[in-house]
């Protein structure tokens, strides 16, 4: 599958990231809020090797830069 988005090497990499867009939106507000990340990572553990991103919103430009197309192994479907 084709994604658009922020490809991270490292799981902490993509924490980072997550970390960083938190900061930025200040979510949450409270650590008792629902909405506890701006945004979440995903990790293509099919894809040789493991890598970890995130599927690209306007929103994470300002936070994460200009996005990439990159290739995600998806599982067969049965």
């Amino acid at each position: 599958m084709k994604v658009l988005g922020y490809k991270y090497t490292t799981e902490q990499d993509a924490i980072n990231a997550r970390e960083a867009c938190d900061t930025y939106y200040g979510i949450p507000v409270l650590p008792t809020d629902v909405t506890q990340n701006w945004v979440e990572y995903q990790v293509a553990s099919l894809d040789i090797p493991i890598f970890w991103y995130i599927t690209h919103d306007d929103s994470l430009d300002v936070v994460l830069g200009t996005p990439i197309d990159f290739d995600v192994t998806e599982p067969p479907i049965d």
